[in-house]
């Protein structure tokens, strides 16, 4: 582990000591008592500080109009539209006690996707910037907030609930669950941005945002790294569908080095992961040409080996505003990769290469990289991550590779064998490998990779390339071999594109 990575450990785990203790001794964790004893008995939150901000502009530096609970008058001067969408912007836990920059942005680009919607921001600011443990015992309350405001416009308005979708950010889509809970009816649909894990993890459905809460029930999980038993977005799937861009994990441009760069506040590490989740949701408001899609899947790992890019019986989905109700399943976990800027979606592609074991090379580890060639563009180098100590001999091997540019048609692949001058960690892995042969000229080792069967996660086309030079395809390190398009028996035609 280099000194970059012990000082972001150290760090993490401090900040989560300090998110433990901001806890105390009330917290309800992962496999704790769930009773949730300490949350309110009241059903409703003090007169007044909760405020229903319906948008008239982009602008949120200017007042918007504000509804209230039985108040007529307010739905004609806010123009509230019954026949519209009606969208409610949740905030969370909140330490500046004011709305943070993700809040102008989701807002913008809601009001610019949906330009005859009601966009209201559930502003709880009051009651968020408290002590953690606080704010959670405020959520039920909240949401049982909202669900009044709901029935109160189906019975003024006839508002119908089909119609109405939440968005919830961290404590904001327990909150929306909540409201799900307490309304009269069914709401259309809640969408939950990466929502809190302290207090909600392993708790029963009741105590938080659940699929039974609404119609569909879409949630993006971006920070489900645990520290010191907390994980600051909640791990479990809690949706219909629970997607994990880049396994939940680490979200590209969040290094610890990348955020200092250019913020002084380690916490914006922290920060940057937890908020991915608005600014993916964002990024599929604005971008409709580029939309991301997800697979589903069992498991990171099993996705990283590049096992789970089918869309066959609804395996696959869009993500964030764009995704579609899908048939309630056993396994909701979906699964992509992303580029650390907007836009943020790229390009998947299932790689399968048997790798034949030739002239006694059973101590062979090789580090391999494919480089693709497109109609469009060409990609870089990309490291073959086998998802296991090393890549298997006499053995089919699948891998996902990602790229961030659409290349258009695949036209060929190149496969390298990194040279063992060419980086520290291929010359310290001969070293090893021929460590009790210095008194010998270790062997040349040579492998053989005849063809490479890919298939397309966006577009579901299936295709098999074969060497180039049909009688190349031995590879030794330090070398390549190129492949093309060919067909063998493997080709498939693709099926038909699923509608997004």
């Amino acid at each position: 582990m280099n000194h970059k990575a012990c000082l972001l450990w150290i760090l993490l785990h401090s900040a989560a000591a300090l998110f433990s203790s901001a806890l105390g001794e009330n917290a309800v964790l992962k496999d704790a008592d769930s009773g949730m004893d300490e949350l309110p008995t009241e059903s409703n939150a003090p007169k007044g500080l909760v405020k229903y901000n319906m948008r008239k502009g982009l602008d949120l530096d200017q007042e918007g109009c504000y509804l209230q609970t039985g108040k007529k008058t307010c739905l004609e001067e806010c123009s509230f539209n019954a026949t519209a969408k009606t969208i409610f912007i949740i905030h969370g836990w909140t330490m500046s006690g004011m709305f943070e920059s993700w809040m102008h942005k989701l807002v913008s680009a809601v009001m610019q996707r949906e330009r005859e919607a009601n966009v209201i921001i559930v502003d709880w600011l009051v009651m968020a910037q408290q002590l953690y443990p606080d704010a959670v015992n405020h959520t039920r309350a909240i949401g049982h907030d909202i669900a009044n405001m709901l029935n109160w416009l189906q019975d003024e308005q006839q508002l119908p609930l089909q119609n109405v979708h939440l968005i919830g950010y961290s404590l904001g889509a327990h909150v929306a669950g909540y409201a799900g809970t307490y309304v009269r009816g069914t709401i259309g649909r809640i969408t939950g941005l990466d929502p809190a894990g302290p207090m909600f993890e392993g708790v029963e459905d009741e105590w938080r945002l659940s699929p039974d809460d609404a119609d569909f029930v879409d949630v993006l999980h971006t920070y489900t790294r645990e520290a010191l038993g907390v994980s600051i977005g909640i791990q479990q799937p809690i949706g219909d569908i629970d997607i994990y861009p880049n396994g939940g994990d680490v979200q590209p441009g969040c290094a610890f080095g990348e955020v200092l760069a250019v913020a002084s506040n380690f916490m914006e590490v922290m920060k940057c992961e937890h908020e991915r989740a608005v600014h993916l949701f964002v990024d599929s408001l604005m971008n409709k040409d580029h939309m991301s899609f997800a697979y589903q899947c069992t498991g990171p790992d099993r996705f990283k080996k590049g096992i789970c890019l089918s869309c066959r019986k609804n395996r696959c989905n869009n993500i964030g505003y764009n995704a579609r109700k899908m048939r309630k399943r056993r396994n909701s976990k979906m699964y992509l990769k992303t580029r650390a800027v907007t836009p943020f979606g790229g390009y998947h592609y299932q790689m399968k290469m048997h790798v034949f074991n030739r002239k006694q090379s059973d101590n062979a580890d090789p580090t391999f990289y494919v480089q693709l060639y497109g109609g469009h563009n060409d990609t870089s180098n990309i490291f073959v991550d086998v998802q296991r100590d090393s890549v298997g001999l006499n053995l089919t091997n699948t891998f996902l590779v990602f790229t961030e540019e659409d290349i258009g048609d695949l036209l060929k692949i190149r496969l390298s064998w990194e040279g063992d001058a060419e980086s520290w960690h291929s010359f310290w892995k001969n070293v090893k490998n021929n460590l009790w042969s210095w008194n010998s000229t270790p062997s040349k080792p040579v492998l053989e990779v005849r063809r490479i069967r890919v298939k397309a996660g966006e577009t579901q086309k299936k295709f098999t390339f074969c060497a180039e030079d049909s009688s190349k395809t031995e590879i030794s390190p330090g070398e390549s071999i190129t492949f093309v398009k060919c067909r063998d028996g493997w080709e498939v035609k693709p099926r038909k594109r699923l509608p997004m």
